[in-house]
């Protein structure tokens, strides 16, 4: 019996069937679809194309990557490792590629440089018809100029790395710039670059905003640019200003490339500028104060301070006492009796030292600088030790022209000088007498304290014979002595041992004399007048001349001559009287 029940139960199923017919038929019409879709896929991934893919695996060889093939495509592992050989992607990164082929088991090989380079060489052209800089990374110096990094390897001469003529090019390599395209070739995968016009643009327009904004006693950032002697140039931007040597430091600055090097930053401050000339004078000690402002007052004469020895000259060390004040220890100045050949044997670089001011001269900016001083004065120990007249005896340290140097205390030694050796004797040179280590006695004559000189005498162990010689003689006295040596002017005559006078040429006769050996030679016994006596200077004038002319007046002759001369003159007056009478 059909029932509603059956009836309805089997338009179900007939219904399910269908259904299910339906589906299927759906099911087959979209494999099919899909399966053209995937076809129409396959034709558009051509060779050449760049697509953008999805990293699927990574592995050491390779790396597989999803660009909506029927296959994931390949690329080489070395494509995307970085200079440390470590891959820089991940699953799930994406990639720009290139589509370069299908292999023989129609597999996707695909190549990510290819991509960057395609990309890159786009960029180039683009950039270079537009005229728009590009920018790199110097990687490399070689010959001629730079190797930049722009996504391929370019060119940059060393003409258009600055301006000016650079002389080191590897300052610059790790620098990323931005960089003008002069040329490129693609076929021969050449790019040159210049980064010298961006520097020309870029320098006008800061020269223009400098000229605007600088003034004196402004205080700017540049860039050391050339080092000389005499100074320092910096690059302002734009504009060249001179740091000269002497508004480097208050204190000294021997060579300015000794602390600065091109390429260095340094703030300075503007001292002057000549805005048609374009010239700018800048300093650097300025932007510190002044450390020799006061500077009697801070180093008083006398005081006793610290300081480092910052460099040694032969004649002397100079001492840091602040930054920018400097003083002089001279050789002298070093120690009290210690003979220095060169400071450099007792002093070093960079010691500390206790020094006394000696002397300031605020306006020179010099400080002279005693080292000794800071040490008790051995000589004033020396002069109350031994007090003027004191007998002393040393050794003979050494023997030179002018006298004899005598060892008296360690480190000090007393003089001989040759004219105090002998009353009598006139000694050439000292080594006539005394030889190197000999010990002798001598008389202190005097302590120069302030000189640092220990005077002695030999010759003051004895009476002085020439007072002795002025007590018996005087001038007038009538002397006899023996020739001892003749010369153009007279001749020589000892009066007693030791003891000699000088007849100049023009005493020796009552007539003219050419030449004294006309009349005398030596050994000769003369008779003599005694003119002057100089016992200080040990000279005594003697004159024949007188002598002889007081002869002539005392002989009979003369006497007769004399009466008869007084005579007639007596007559002639008488005569004279009476006339004047009559």
């Amino acid at each position: 019996m059909v029932t509603e029940e059956s009836v309805k139960a089997e338009e179900q199923k007939t219904d399910n069937k269908g259904a299910a017919e339906d589906q299927a038929a759906a099911k087959k019409e979209d494999e099919v679809g899909f399966s053209a879709l995937y076809e129409q896929s396959l034709q558009e991934l051509r060779s050449g194309e760049i697509v953008i893919g999805r990293v699927v695996q990574v592995s050491a060889d390779l790396v597989m990557v999803d660009v909506g093939s029927k296959t994931e495509g390949m690329i080489p592992a070395r494509e995307l490792r970085d200079a440390n050989g470590n891959i820089t992607v991940n699953v799930g990164d994406e990639i720009e590629v290139l589509v370069e082929r299908r292999g023989e088991d129609d597999s996707l090989i695909l190549s990510r440089d290819k991509a960057a380079r395609i990309k890159t060489w786009g960029a180039i052209k683009e950039k270079f018809e537009n005229g728009e800089p590009i920018q790199g990374t110097i990687v490399q110096r070689v010959k001629g100029g730079l190797t930049v990094d722009i996504g391929i390897p370019a060119f940059l001469p060393g003409s258009q790395v600055d301006i000016r003529p650079v002389r080191d090019l590897d300052r610059f390599v790790g620098q990323t710039l931005q960089f003008n395209i002069l040329k490129y070739d693609r076929d021969r995968n050449n790019v040159v670059l210049s980064r010298r016009a961006i520097m020309e643009k870029e320098r006008e327009a800061d020269r223009k905003q400098l000229l605007e904004t600088i003034e004196e006693g402004k205080i700017i950032e540049g860039v050391i640019k050339n080092i000389t002697d005499y100074g320092l140039f910096i690059d302002l931007g734009g504009i060249d200003g001179l740091l000269h040597v002497t508004d480097i430091s208050w204190g000294k600055v021997p060579k300015p490339s000794d602390s600065f090097s091109k390429g260095d930053k340094i703030r300075v401050k503007v001292l002057s500028f000549d805005r048609e000339k374009e010239r700018v004078s800048l300093g650097l000690k300025q932007l510190t104060p002044n450390p020799w402002e006061r500077i009697t007052e801070k180093y008083p004469v006398g005081s006793i301070l610290e300081g480092k020895v910052v460099s040694i000259v032969d004649y002397g060390a100079f001492v840091e006492l602040e930054p920018g004040v400097e003083g002089l220890i001279h050789v002298s100045e070093m120690f009290w009796t210690r003979e220095i050949r060169h400071p450099s044997k007792v002093l070093s670089v960079g010691q500390v030292l206790k020094v006394m001011v000696l002397e300031v001269n605020a306006e020179s900016k010099r400080i002279s600088l005693g080292l000794k001083q800071t040490t008790p004065n051995p000589w004033l120990a020396l002069r109350e030790k031994y007090p003027e007249g004191t007998v002393i005896r040393g050794r003979i340290r050494n023997i030179t022209d002018f006298g004899i140097f005598v060892g008296v205390e360690e480190g000090i030694d007393g003089l001989v000088h040759v004219s105090d050796i002998s009353w009598k004797h006139r000694v050439k040179h000292p080594s006539e007498l005394y030889k190197k280590g000999q010990e002798i006695d001598a008389v202190v004559l005097n302590v120069d304290v302030e000189n640092e000189k220990f005077s002695l005498g030999i010759k003051q162990l004895e009476k002085n014979p020439w007072e002795e010689f002025c007590d018996r003689y005087s001038p007038g006295a009538v002397i006899t002595g023996k020739v001892t040596n003749i010369t153009d002017f007279g001749i020589f005559v000892e009066i007693e041992e030791g003891i000699e006078g000088l007849v100049h040429i023009s005493e020796l006769s009552q007539k003219r004399v050419k030449a004294a050996s006309d009349l005398y030679s030596v050994g000769d016994t003369v008779t003599a007048v005694v003119k002057s006596i100089d016992p200080r200077n040990r000279k005594i004038r003697l004159s024949i001349k007188d002598h002889e002319a007081t002869v002539q007046q005392s002989s009979p002759a003369r006497q007769y001559i004399n009466n008869k001369e007084n005579l007639g003159s007596s007559l002639g007056k008488a005569l004279a009287d009476i006339k004047l009478d009559s």
